[in-house]
């Protein structure tokens, strides 16, 4: 069995395949200082308590965002699993495609994988977003290669800015509100989220299908990708395990 893991800002998902199989996965708030040790006691059990032995793990890969966090993490394979980690962005990672930007260093490991995900199940040219702590636009080229994209601050970081920067405002839900033009103070930030991240998302789709020249498939993934879909009939597919299948053909084409 393979544990796929990815780091995000705010979360982190741990996912064990067999084969290809997606058998199950396990997530947990991302922190930096949290030890190897802590990280064998919460999944250990939880592999347990859903009915796999831990030692049936035989491969690990793993694409973090989060840099701390990776020598804990790195300690988890090597002495509770007793597996070498394989880390999207290291020398020794084979991705199997070009980053065609300028400067490849600077591409996120995430970003990456999504790409690489998205064009093994929907070939290119290909747009991925990712609904994360940013909201990440990434272009694959027909060959599949990484050829830019944009960055704009996610939905939830938006409302914690909201709520952190005002002295009256709350922290608010993301949902779509019953009307565009609030009442009260409540559903006039939900409107002004809502409606205005389905605008900036409709308008980059456009712009970087216009720009690119060609006509592009849009792939969306994240927690709430699910909440746009049915406003934004611009996706062509929704894929939650984005990531995880991401990270198991980069394993394979390593394994190779």
């Amino acid at each position: 069995m393979l544990l796929a893991i990815d780091v995000g800002n705010t979360n982190s998902k741990f996912a064990v395949f067999d084969g290809d199989t997606l058998v199950s996965q396990f997530r947990l708030r991302t922190e930096a200082k949290r030890t190897a040790d802590e990280y064998a006691a919460w999944l250990t059990q939880l592999m347990h308590l859903q009915g796999f032995n831990p030692e049936s793990i035989k491969g690990a890969i793993l694409a973090s965002v989060v840099p701390q966090v990776n020598p804990n993490i790195r300690r988890l394979c090597e002495i509770y699993f007793k597996t070498k980690l394989l880390i999207v962005g290291e020398p020794d990672c084979e991705l199997g495609i070009k980053v065609l930007i300028d400067r490849p260093q600077d591409a996120g490991p995430d970003r990456l994988v999504g790409i690489i995900a998205g064009y093994k199940k929907y070939g290119g040219p290909l747009i991925t977003i990712d609904f994360g702590s940013a909201t990440t636009f990434d272009l694959a080229d027909k060959d599949g290669n990484f050829v830019g994209g944009v960055l704009s601050p996610g939905v939830e970081l938006t409302i914690e800015s909201f709520y952190l920067m005002t002295a009256r405002l709350p922290r608010i839900r993301v949902e779509k509100p019953a009307k565009v033009i609030g009442k009260a103070t409540v559903p006039a930030m939900q409107s002004g989220i809502f409606w205005g991240y389905v605008g900036l998302i409709e308008s980059l789709i456009r712009r970087i299908q216009a720009e690119y020249g060609e006509p592009m498939k849009v792939v969306a993934t994240g927690g709430l990708a699910s909440v746009f879909k049915d406003e934004i009939g611009l996706f062509d597919a929704i894929e939650p395990d984005l990531m995880s299948l991401g990270l198991l053909e980069i394993w394979r084409r390593n394994r190779r």
